[in-house]
C-alpha cells in the first residue's frame, strides 16, 4: 500500500533546530504548533529556538565561514546543482507540504517549487562567474585591481507566504558567493523551510554553513545576533513596519541589509488596452497565492471609459472560482493564513462598501473549518477609500477610475511604497513613459507575470532596499576590495 501523501509530506520536514550540522531540540525544550489553515488542525510541533540557540547558530556559522569562503566556486556550484536535482525529485512532496502549512492550492505550490528551484539552478551558474577587474588609472600611475570576497555570515528572516522560494532566493546566492547563513523561518510556516535545509544537508553543504532556527520569540532571538559583530548581513522579507525596526537595529552595528518590504501594487488599465488580456492578467496578479503576495495587484486603476466593462468581466472571472482545501486539485482558492488575516480582509471590504464601493461578487467569509474568504470584486471604489492605500493580502480586487495619464501617475506615486506595478495599454510610447514615471521597483507591461529567478526583485521608497534574483542578487553577498599597484613601466 502506498503511503498517504500527507504523511509523506510531513515526514519530509524535521522538527528540530539545525545548528553546526546537527539536528537538535531547543535548549529550553519548548515547541510550538504548526496549523493547517484549511482545517485549523495542528499538523505537528516544531522546536522553538531560544536566544542561546540563536547565538550557538551564529557561532557555528562564523566558525565555518573562513573555510566555506575558500571553497572553490565549482564545488559550491555543484552543491547547489545537487540541491536543485533533489528538489525536483521531491517536487510533489514539497508541494503537498507547502499546501498543508500555508494553504495555497497544489497547482500554485507546484509552481513555487519550480520557481524556488530556479534560484538554486541560477546561482549554481553564477557561483563560477564572480569576477573583479583590472585597469590602468586615468593618470597612468596606478594599476587598479578589484577582487570580490564574501560578505560573511548572514541572517535570513523569511515570511510565511512563500516558504520555499523566499528561502532559496536568499540562501542560494549566499552559498554561491561563499557566505554562511542562518535561516529564521516564519512561525506560521516553518515546515517547508526545515525540509529545504534538510535537503541542503543531503546535497553536501558542510557543517555550520547553513543553520535554521524556527522560534516563537523572533525579536528575542534575532536581536542579540544582530548586535553581534560576527553577523555581517541581514536579509528580511516582510512588512515595512518590522523592516524599519530591523533597520534601526542593524544601523547600531552597521550590519549590511537587504529589505523586501510591503507593497500596494497598482494595476493600471487604459482605455486602449486589450481588455481580455488585461482581465486575465488582473486575475493572475490578484489571485496568485490568494492575493497573499507582496507583488499581487492591490488597486485597479481603470480609465473611466472601460471601467464598468473591466469590472464586470473580472467579477465574472473571479466569481466562478472554486474555494476549498488546497489539497483538492479542483480548488482554485485556498484559505487565508489565519483567522486574523481573514478578519483584516473582511474589515477592508466592509469599509469600502460603507465608503460607497459597489460589490460585484464575493464580499464575505466562506463557512466551514479553515480561514476562507470569497473572491471579491468591488467597483466604483472612491479614490480616498482606505482599501486603495492598504495592502489587502487577500482575494479582493477594488476597481477605481481615472481620467488622464497624469492623474493616475500622481495617484500611484502618492503611495509611500513602490514594490511592483502593472500597466496595460496598446500605446508603447505611453508604456515607456510610465516605465520612467511610476515609482515602483518592478513594472509589468501588458502581462501579469514578472517574478523570475533571472530578474532583480525589489522595490523603492518604503518597499525596501536591494535586489534579489538575477546577476544583481549575488552582489548583496559580495564585498569589493580595491588593490592599487604602481605603474609597472615607471
Amino acid at each position: 500500500m502506498s503511503e498517504d501523501p500527507t504523511s509523506s509530506a510531513l515526514a519530509l520536514a524535521p522538527t528540530g533546530l539545525f545548528i553546526g550540522g546537527q539536528w537538535r531540540p531547543s535548549s529550553s525544550g519548548e515547541t510550538f504548533p504548526v496549523h493547517n489553515p484549511a482545517t485549523g488542525q495542528v499538523l505537528t510541533s516544531v522546536a522553538s529556538a531560544t536566544p542561546e540557540d540563536g547565538m550557538a547558530a551564529l557561532a557555528a556559522a562564523d566558525a565555518a565561514a573562513a573555510t566555506w569562503a575558500r571553497t572553490p566556486s565549482r564545488e559550491r556550484s555543484e552543491i547547489l546543482r545537487r540541491a536543485h536535482g533533489l528538489l525536483m525529485e521531491r517536487a510533489e512532496t514539497f508541494a503537498t507540504l507547502m499546501t498543508l502549512e500555508m494553504g495555497k492550492p497544489l497547482g500554485e505550490a507546484r509552481g513555487e517549487v519550480t520557481y524556488g528551484g530556479e534560484f538554486l539552478r541560477w546561482y549554481a551558474e553564477e557561483a563560477v562567474r564572480i569576477n573583479g577587474r583590472y585597469t590602468p588609472s586615468p593618470e597612468g600611475n596606478l594599476r587598479i585591481l578589484t577582487v570580490r570576497r564574501p560578505v560573511g555570515t548572514c541572517l535570513f528572516i523569511t515570511p510565511w507566504n512563500f516558504p520555499l522560494a523566499m528561502a532559496t532566493r536568499k540562501i542560494a546566492p549566499a552559498l554561491a558567493a561563499g557566505c554562511t547563513s542562518i535561516l529564521k523561518p516564519a512561525t506560521l510556516t516553518p515546515l517547508t523551510s526545515l525540509a529545504f535545509v534538510k535537503l541542503l544537508e543531503e546535497a553536501g553543504v558542510p557543517e555550520g554553513v547553513v543553520g535554521i532556527i524556527p522560534t516563537e520569540h523572533s525579536s528575542e532571538v534575532t536581536g542579540p545576533m544582530i548586535r553581534d559583530r560576527r553577523l555581517r548581513k541581514l536579509s528580511f522579507t516582510g512588512s515595512t513596519a518590522v523592516g524599519m525596526k530591523l533597520l534601526e537595529e542593524c544601523a547600531a552595528n552597521v550590519v549590511r541589509t537587504s529589505m523586501e518590504l510591503g507593497g500596494c501594487a497598482p494595476f493600471v488599465v487604459f482605455d486602449d488596452a486589450d481588455l481580455a488580456k488585461a482581465v486575465e492578467s488582473a486575475y493572475q496578479t490578484k489571485m496568485r497565492n490568494m492575493g497573499e503576495a507582496c507583488n499581487a495587484s492591490n488597486t485597479f486603476y481603470v480609465q473611466a471609459g472601460v471601467a464598468d466593462e473591466f469590472a464586470r468581466r473580472l467579477a465574472e472571472r473571479m466569481g466562478a472560482l472554486t474555494v476549498g482545501d488546497g489539497l483538492d486539485d479542483r480548488t482554485h482558492v485556498g484559505p487565508l493564513i489565519s483567522a486574523g488575516a481573514r478578519e483584516g480582509v473582511a474589515s477592508l471590504v466592509d469599509g469600502a462598501v460603507k465608503e460607497g464601493a459597489r460589490l460585484l461578487t464575493g464580499g464575505s467569509a466562506v463557512d466551514g473549518p479553515g480561514y476562507f474568504y470569497a473572491p471579491t470584486v468591488l467597483a466604483d471604489v472612491p479614490a480616498d477609500a482606505a482599501i486603495t492605500s492598504s495592502e489587502i493580502f487577500g482575494p479582493v480586487a477594488p476597481v477605481t477610475t481615472f481620467e488622464t495619464e497624469d492623474e493616475v501617475v500622481e495617484r500611484v506615486n502618492a503611495s509611500p511604497v513602490g514594490l511592483s506595478g502593472y500597466v496595460h495599454t496598446s500605446d508603447m510610447a505611453r508604456a515607456w513613459r510610465l516605465t520612467e514615471l511610476l515609482e515602483v521597483g518592478m513594472l509589468g507591461v501588458n502581462g501579469g507575470t514578472i517574478s523570475n529567478a533571472a530578474a532583480p526583485f525589489g522595490g523603492v521608497k518604503h518597499s525596501g532596499l536591494g535586489r534579489e534574483g538575477g546577476p544583481e542578487g549575488i552582489e548583496a553577498y559580495l564585498e569589493t576590495i580595491y588593490v592599487g599597484f604602481p605603474d609597472p613601466f615607471a
